[in-house]
């Protein structure tokens, strides 16, 4: 069977990526390739098996769009309504808790959180499916 070992986005600020996903969610450098005219930064912690790779062009000055095509990273927390909290605090942009409950049963509490290039990713307490 196949493995999901990384999912890849682009930054435009090595430095202020590394800072968010490291305040955010504790990711830190596994590895750091740099090439020419590119770098590759592969992020986990001791939670995680996959990796969330960071590709940042060096000759890159203007700030990546996302298109009509990106969707969103998710992570579990165990307590999100203190990550939320958390998160504002750090002054992230996040959205409000949100739940969704098709048909009256508790299929996710989440909210999104902003990363310095506009991605959005999803932060769900830990419950059912999304552990």
């Amino acid at each position: 069977m196949a493995k999901i070992i990384h999912m890849m986005v682009r930054v435009l600020d090595e430095r202020r990526s590394l800072d968010f996903y490291a305040r955010a969610f504790g990711l830190e450098p596994a590895e750091r390739l740099p090439f020419d005219g590119f770098t590759l930064i592969y992020l986990r912690n001791r939670e995680n098996d996959m990796e969330l790779e960071l590709t940042v062009n060096h000759d890159r000055t203007a700030p990546y769009t996302h298109g009509d095509g990106y969707g969103h990273m998710a992570v579990a927390v165990d307590e999100l309504d203190g990550e939320h909290a958390r998160f504002t605090a750090l002054g992230f942009t996040v959205t409000p808790v949100k739940e969704f409950a098709p048909g009256g049963s508790l299929l996710a509490r989440f909210f999104f959180v902003t990363d310095p290039d506009g991605y959005k990713i999803e932060v769900l307490q830990r419950h059912g499916r999304y552990r």
